[in-house]
């Protein structure tokens, strides 16, 4: 459940991404605090394929990405990245330490594989929550209702609809 809620998120950013004109995703927007949608993007893809990086290692330090630029300047290698993600989410469960440095200090938290993907996949709502600020100013651009809600927000609402 948790890989198609996953590809159904990224599924909508795909969706999105195909809609926004390249000098759109990469123009600076104020209600972004002048970062770009691509930039936001960027973060959710890299840290998708940090995790994917660091899979075989078991050693996960979500600081290291790369931080591609053409990731948040061309949407078509940002769609084919997002593609290449959900071909390789399947994985099995395993043991993942968490490496991060915080204040100076060094961290490690024992995590696992599903874990992660669940970090990742909140995370990537919430950066498509931001997304949307920025893109509900454009009308030509379609989003669903759900683009950048949590799941349990989603779950909430259809409760309450009963």
């Amino acid at each position: 459940m948790l890989i198609i809620s996953i590809n159904n998120s990224l599924n909508e950013l795909i969706n999105l991404l195909d809609q926004i004109p390249s000098s759109e995703y990469s123009n600076q927007c104020a209600a972004l605090s002048n970062s770009t949608i691509g930039e936001h993007t960027r973060h959710i893809i890299e840290m998708f394929q940090c995790l994917e990086n660091s899979y075989d290692s078991g050693f996960v330090n979500y600081d290291r990405r790369e931080r591609n630029v053409l990731v948040q300047t061309d949407t078509d290698y940002a769609v084919s990245q997002i593609e290449i993600i959900q071909k390789s989410l399947n994985k099995e469960n395993k043991k993942i330490e968490l490496q991060q440095t915080i204040d100076g200090q060094e961290i490690y938290v024992e995590s696992n594989y599903i874990r992660e993907l669940l970090y990742n996949l909140e995370h990537c709502i919430h950066h498509q929550a931001l997304i949307k600020v920025a893109v509900l100013q454009n009308p030509s651009i379609s989003v669903g209702e759900n683009f950048g809600v949590a799941r349990s927000t989603i779950e909430y609402r259809k409760q309450c609809v009963q």
